[in-house]
């Protein structure tokens, strides 16, 4: 194998771990921002995130049930605004990814993960929730963006009391 072509496999192979990381950080900066979808939350920083052709769809009898599907970035838009609005929807929102499996085939990827939702309602009612995440994304003028994010329920549990408890924490005496 000559020099040039040892190297030039090097450098693909650094472009494909570099996206893949910026694909995974994509994900996740989308999850911090959920986590705090509140009254008069500005949602362009959450948006910024999908391509304009963007598709966001809950799949499977649960999901496709209560979110649906929504065609690009305004109809993406209209759905979380929903959560903007008074009533605040959610007193506490955390989401957890793990099980990450993500493929970049140049200026397209595709990640899987499985997530875990940890949600306190404004009024009080707790839900431990599970989904299967299947996210494309497409990278538009070097920044990657979700062009097709998919989640279907593995489970929903109520909870019987609020996820944060505000007693203070046990800590040994002195």
């Amino acid at each position: 194998m000559s020099e040039m072509s040892e190297l030039q496999q090097l450098r693909q192979r650094v472009e494909a771990l570099e996206s893949a990381r910026a694909v995974s950080a994509c994900l996740h900066e989308y999850m911090q921002l959920c986590d705090y979808l509140d009254e008069g939350f500005d949602l362009e920083p959450l948006l910024a995130l999908f391509t304009e052709d963007a598709v966001w769809e809950g799949l499977g009898p649960r999901y496709a049930g209560s979110f649906g599907r929504c065609e690009g970035r305004e109809a993406i838009r209209a759905m979380f605004e929903k959560y903007t609005l008074p009533p605040a929807h959610f007193a506490l929102n955390v989401h957890f990814l793990t099980s990450e499996k993500v493929e970049v085939q140049g200026e397209q990827a595709q990640g899987n993960w499985v997530l875990l939702q940890t949600s306190t309602y404004a009024d009080g009612c707790s839900q431990l929730s599970c989904a299967l995440l299947k996210v494309g994304f497409r990278c538009e003028q070097g920044v990657w963006r979700i062009a097709h994010f998919t989640t279907t329920s593995r489970f929903n549990r109520p909870v019987e009391t609020p996820w944060d408890n505000p007693r203070p924490l046990p800590v040994p005496a002195e």
